[in-house]
């Protein structure tokens, strides 16, 4: 069902480009002027300057066609250098799938052929192909990123997970310091919170990141029934969490739903992700603990035997873990085997 969504897909981008020139914000945007980037990422001040988001209005064609190629937050997976862009400017799905970006440092293009810009660093490549951990591959799966939203993740509450309205509004509440500002869904699966992210209109764009193809796929399928959705700044982009495909500090905020406990190594990734924050930006995620302070000492062993495919941390491990990144100001929520927490780069 997933492949579904991309059959769809030419019609609907092919129609008449529905997008103004200079992509705003929607409707609902929070955003303040003080909250912008240049082209190289750099946060600044001034109610003229623009974003990565939004371009200044050009005075002529001759600046128009300069802007495609002004290089924006995404930077090449392989030496982080910023990435040439050649297209519409704007973080929004019509505007990244006609551009093209290369890295004019190792020459390495990327495009946008399917719905989402591909930024790993084996994208193109016809003769090599790497298999990763079966926790990675298993969410690669059609039927997986098919059941996600549909049964798969309704389970979590079992577990101690509120529910995504409730872990929204949480996550919300740690995000209040960089509202405004770019955040990144790393992991993002079918965009369950990308979406509410980018529909709250808090942010000046939101970009769901994720390594499964059919993840992507399936963002996809649920954003376009959303004409909302369709004209804002959401942007899919798969890349691998442990090589993130941005300059660094360039991003205000990161967020990582259920998803610590499947990365291959959580070290690499949550050091990735302080790089590309910025100085004062929040990184707030949510994963299954190993086991907690209330949990029996004789049930802790076989817990840690059961769930040894997956990286089932305890609190005091991803407080550790966030402390050890550089990243302070960290504080927690818990709930049985559930838990939020928030951590801020200084």
């Amino acid at each position: 069902m997933a492949t579904a969504a991309s059959s769809s897909l030419q019609p609907t981008l092919h129609k008449p480009f529905l997008y103004p020139k200079h992509p705003q914000l929607c409707r609902n945007s929070q955003f303040r002027p003080r909250l912008g980037y240049s082209s190289n990422g750099v946060r600044f001040s001034t109610i003229r300057a623009t974003s990565s988001v939004i371009a200044l209005e050009p005075s002529s064609s001759v600046e128009e066609n300069r802007s495609s190629e002004v290089s924006e937050v995404f930077a090449c997976p392989v030496c982080y250098e910023p990435l040439i862009r050649k297209g519409p400017s704007g973080l929004n799905l019509e505007a990244i799938y006609r551009s093209g970006f290369k890295c004019k440092k190792c020459n390495k293009s990327y495009s946008s052929k399917d719905i989402y810009l591909d930024l790993t660093v084996t994208a193109g490549l016809r003769d090599y192909t790497e298999v990763k951990p079966a926790g990675t591959e298993l969410f690669r799966s059609p039927l997986v990123s098919f059941l996600y939203e549909r049964g798969w993740r309704q389970n979590f509450n079992r577990s101690g997970f509120p529910g995504p309205d409730e872990e929204f509004k949480m996550a919300q509440g740690y995000f209040k310091s960089v509202e405004g500002g770019l955040l990144v869904d790393v992991s993002c699966g079918s965009g369950l919170f990308s979406r509410k992210f980018a529909k709250s209109g808090t942010y000046s764009a939101v970009i769901a990141l994720d390594f499964s193809e059919n993840m992507l796929r399936q963002c996809y399928d649920f954003i376009k029934r959303d004409g909302a959705l369709l004209n804002s700044n959401l942007a899919l982009v798969r890349a691998d969490v442990s090589r993130l495909p941005f300059s660094s500090g360039s991003v205000d905020a990161v967020h990582a739903g259920a998803a610590l406990h499947c990365w291959p190594s959580p070290t690499n990734a949550v050091a990735e992700i302080t790089r590309i924050l910025r100085s004062g930006g929040i990184f707030v995620g949510t994963t299954f603990l190993r086991y907690t302070s209330s949990t029996p000492l004789i049930v802790r062993p076989l817990r840690q035997r059961v769930l040894q495919n997956y990286n089932y941390l305890t609190e005091e491990e991803i407080e550790d873990l966030c402390t050890s990144c550089g990243l302070t100001n960290y504080s927690s929520k818990v709930q049985q085997s559930f838990i939020m927490f928030s951590a801020q780069k200084p």
